[in-house]
């Protein structure tokens, strides 16, 4: 997606690069490359290296992405389409297909999902991501960015940028001034050296009209605004802005990585192509809802402790059946074999449309105590589901199928349902 400011890339600074040091640069900002053009050209290879335009082809259209080969002509996001028709006739012009990008961003979601929990999606083509806590599986921040991107290059056919910084702040700078298909990181210790000498409009919150009155006070580089004595500032811009644009030329940023909310019960339903009859089947679903539920339990850091299954019938009818657990569990294998003794209690003769997974009474899974059942092994399936997590995260989760999940004997074996 166009961007409106213009940074300077950071390639040719060996301060800023993919190299420097990362050290308390948890933050990682993701923004994919000229997105919904990308989305085209993936489908459409044919119309790799062309100049690509994506927004209203009509009269009073508006451009809402551009390949870099059209920004090359001076072709932006929010031009309208007849001004971009005029600087790049010889671009192919594409109608917006929202669903297919709605499509392509969920599951480039789903890659930072694998990484961390802890994302905050801007929109369908950016995030932040606070990787703190995902060290100790993947490595620095630096090696989550590449592991990220290569991932997402690998798997989606599409690039990213990536900007790592102490805050989120910077580190969007650093994913802008990275553009395209690039990776920097600015330093904690190097903020200043980094920030001071970009053009204020680089700030959040300096629009066009804030940075003409910047520069008719003679501020025209962040440096010039941090220098700058508060009373003039709040005459430019007033006070709460003049506060704000401070704050950020000084490189102070204290707001944490959000994501979207507060999941009360995670889970995972499937609708079947055709209704379904067969036991095998349902069996099947269940094992790979169980398997995915567990999977983002895991990366949230929660337990739960009650298990939910939902059953919709081929008239609609929608039952759920739920049994509480002794301890708390975020394994796939206690999920599915919990569910597969609820559809046992349910025994349904009838057609079914769709079957879910969901687990409730969530609550953190360090600050829940684990409680080993007699004669269990101390190490087991949490360890095995987890270690699934790391190949999962490194490789795809393609590669660890559900049915790991299930013993050398069990896998081949359908049971048919029985009451307890």
């Amino acid at each position: 997606m166009g961007r409106s400011q213009s940074l300077p890339r950071g390639g040719g600074d060996p301060r800023f690069g993919p190299d420097a040091d990362d050290t308390g640069c948890p933050i990682l900002h993701v923004d994919m490359d000229a997105f919904f053009a990308s989305v085209e050209v993936r489908r459409r290879p044919e119309l790799r290296g062309r100049p690509v335009v994506v927004g209203g082809v009509g009269p009073r259209g508006v451009v809402s992405s551009a390949s870099y080969e059209a920004r090359r002509f001076g072709v932006r996001s929010a031009m309208p389409t007849a001004r971009a028709r005029a600087l790049c006739p010889g671009a192919v012009y594409l109608p917006p297909d929202f669903a297919a990008y709605s499509a392509a961003s969920r599951a480039v979601m789903r890659i930072f999902r694998d990484v961390t929990p802890l994302v905050e999606p801007l929109s369908l083509d950016e995030a932040f991501l606070d990787v703190a806590g995902a060290r100790r599986l993947f490595g620095p921040p630096a090696a989550i960015a590449a592991l990220i991107r290569r991932r997402v290059a690998e798997e989606q056919h599409l690039t990213c940028s990536v900007g790592v910084g102490p805050s989120k702040f910077v580190a969007k700078l650093g994913s802008t001034r990275a553009k395209p298909d690039g990776l920097l990181v600015v330093p904690a210790g190097q903020v200043l050296e980094f920030l001071h000498p970009l053009p204020v409009s680089a700030l959040w919150g300096v629009g066009e009209r804030s940075a003409d009155a910047l520069r008719r006070l003679g501020l025209r580089t962040v440096r010039d605004l941090a220098e700058a004595p508060p009373g003039l500032l709040r005459r430019a811009v007033g006070e709460a802005s003049a506060t704000h644009l401070h704050e950020l030329a000084w490189g102070r940023d204290p707001r944490g990585v959000s994501p979207e909310q507060v999941e009360k019960s995670i889970g995972a339903e499937v609708t079947f192509d055709t209704d379904v009859t067969d036991p095998a089947e349902i069996r099947r679903a269940l094992l790979a809802l169980a398997d995915k539920a567990g999977a983002r339990l895991r990366a949230a850091g929660q337990v739960g402790r009650t298990v939910s299954l939902k059953v919709r019938f081929a008239d609609f009818r929608t039952v759920s059946r739920s049994r509480t657990l002794a301890v708390p569990t975020d394994t796939a294998r206690e999920m599915f074999d919990t569910a597969w003794a609820l559809w046992g209690v349910l025994a349904p003769r009838e057609p079914v449309r769709l079957v879910g997974v969901r687990m409730e009474g969530l609550a953190v899974a360090e600050e829940t105590p684990r409680q080993l059942t007699l004669g269990a092994p101390e190490r087991g399936w949490r360890e095995a589901e987890a270690a699934a997590d790391a190949a999962a995260a490194r490789f795809g989760r393609s590669v660890i199928g559900p049915a790991s999940l299930l013993g050398r004997r069990d896998k081949h074996r359908v049971e048919k349902p029985t009451r307890p």
